[in-house]
């Protein structure tokens, strides 16, 4: 790391010390400065048209995907304590309710026992449910992803070689390189057409999974 941030310190526009420096901090789990680094060295890397732009996209996205796992899991945790807690708080409620009962009215408890069972059985119930459904809608699925920007695609277009690109992102791309971003070989804005059911399958995922817009 020491030697890349040298590098940067002399050089800001080094991709290979960005990129380098992008995996030393994923490795270290610093998601945020990785990310950083992996989309500084991808800017640089698709203004030259350099032919590393694969393996650097390849490391954005495991810089994101890494980023939201370790997100994810933060939240999971802190769901759970938030259950515990709440399921704390009704047992306590629970034996209030049971001491202020006379001690020979056995049916009063036994009603007490059964609404608190119910009532956290109702808890559990529902977090689970919450945590199944987002657990389905935390995943953005790879071939959703605009590799120029990183988003999920809405408005798709295909080159002459089979790839897919957000049509903002490849235009922006063809303004200052008219080259396809993984070949390098020409390309021009009518090279480019509509991937329509691309397009109806992002939509169908956005339509599921609103939260990934802002992915």
């Amino acid at each position: 790391i020491s030697d890349c941030e040298t590098c940067l310190a002399l050089s800001p526009n080094n991709m290979k010390a960005h990129y380098y420096l992008a995996q030393a901090q994923l490795s270290l789990r610093d998601f945020d400065a990785a990310l950083a680094n992996a989309l500084a060295a991808h800017k640089l890397c698709a203004a030259n048209n350099d032919k590393s732009l694969a393996a650097v996209t390849s490391i954005v996205l495991r810089c994101k995907k890494e980023r939201w796992a370790d997100r994810e899991k933060k939240r999971l945790r802190e769901e759970r304590e938030l259950e515990d807690r709440m399921a704390e708080l009704l047992r306590k409620e629970r034996d209030e309710m049971l001491a202020a009962v006379a001690p020979e009215d056995e049916a009063e408890k036994k009603a007490i026992e059964e609404e608190a069972d119910q009532r956290l059985n109702a808890l559990r119930s529902v977090f689970e449910a919450a945590r199944e459904q987002n657990q389905k809608k935390r995943e953005v699925p790879e071939w959703a992803i605009d590799d120029i920007s990183f988003n999920v695609m809405v408005d798709p277009v295909i080159t002459k070689t089979g790839k897919s690109y957000e049509r903002a992102s490849i235009m922006e791309h063809l303004r200052r390189h008219p080259s396809d971003p993984l070949t390098r070989e020409p390309l021009t804005p009518a090279d480019l057409r509509p991937n329509l059911a691309l397009r109806q399958a992002c939509e169908e995922f956005l339509d599921k999974n609103g939260w990934a817009a802002d992915w």
